[in-house]
């Protein structure tokens, strides 16, 4: 790829897509209102990138792909000539207006821009600007450079145009795009994520199980096969004649446990008492270098199923 690509906001996710696009090939322009976050950002860079060679994920060095990342002072400096914005910025909608109306009228007509909002539809902060045809979301997982999935959600409003080169960009840049066929809040794997949440706070809230070995139930369980298949082939391979079979041998039983499913009210004192037991297998100050392990294991894994035939 040669295409100039801008990343607005230096902090964990920015960072993450900026290596994203560096590694494929694009020169990156980054910028971040707040200069003591832009001047910090080169050497995280280099750390994650070093450990992306050190698992054999980058063909080329560490200083190659790092010298792709051109750290920028202005909002204009970084959009001009950028073929896609990747914005990184609070996650209001407020701001996402904000910063939406300036880039609007800084970038040039063809660039697109997007965001990697968790929860906000693209129609809430695009709907009055004039080029909000080539405005979307494109919702990435943490770390990006590491889960390639992308959830491209368009607004009504935006052009296919637009989401057909989006998805062409994300793609040459090695990530996985899906798109929405229509908006709603949270998009496709938050929904997915907040449903698996709800469960299981509601297991631990009623005293099925503990922390640890809900998590377990995830990591060495489903997590497994969920690695590499989604839960619609999962059942189809869980049954000798496919879908339609295993509703037939399961799917009532499913039913009758997803009526005692509950809403979750995310209790203070059920947190807290959740947020002890980790602490008492992690502390605090060693949340950042067990981050770093987890960046590590997912670089294995990452590294493992380029290896496997799909």
């Amino acid at each position: 790829m040669n295409e100039k690509i801008a990343v607005i906001g230096a902090g964990l996710i920015g960072r993450a897509w900026a290596i994203v696009f560096a590694r494929a090939g694009c020169s990156v322009a980054i910028y971040d209102a707040v200069p003591e976050a832009l001047s910090a950002c080169t050497k995280l860079l280099h750390d994650n990138i070093s450990d992306l060679a050190k698992h054999g994920l980058i063909t080329e060095t560490p200083e190659v792909v790092l010298a792709r990342i051109k750290p920028v002072s202005t909002l204009a400096e970084a959009l001009k000539g950028a073929a896609l914005v990747q914005e990184n910025v609070k996650e209001t909608v407020e701001v996402k207006r904000q910063i939406f109306a300036e880039m609007d009228k800084l970038a040039a007509p063809d660039t697109i821009l997007t965001s990697s909002t968790s929860w906000i539809p693209t129609s809430e902060f695009s709907e009055h600007l004039p080029g909000r045809h080539r405005i979307l979301v494109a919702h990435p997982v943490n770390p990006p450079y590491l889960v390639p999935l992308v959830e491209l959600a368009p607004a009504p409003w935006t052009s296919a145009e637009t989401v057909k080169r989006a998805h062409d960009i994300y793609t040459r840049a090695g990530q996985s795009p899906v798109l929405l066929k229509k908006e709603i809040t949270g998009f496709l794997l938050n929904r997915i994520q907040g449903a698996v949440l709800n469960e299981a706070l509601n297991l631990y809230e009623n005293g099925y199980a503990s922390s640890e070995d809900l998590d377990k139930v995830l990591k060495d369980g489903l997590g497994l096969r969920w690695s590499f298949m989604g839960p619609f082939e999962t059942i189809d391979l869980n049954a000798p004649e496919g879908v339609i079979d295993y509703a037939k041998r399961y799917g009532h039983t499913y039913r009758d446990v997803a009526k005692t499913q509950l809403p979750n009210e995310w209790d203070a004192a059920t947190l807290k008492q959740i947020e002890d037991e980790r602490r008492t297998v992690l502390k605090a100050d060693q949340l950042e270098e067990r981050s770093r392990w987890r960046d590590n294991r997912l670089m294995g894994l990452v590294a493992h199923k380029r290896k496997q035939a799909t």
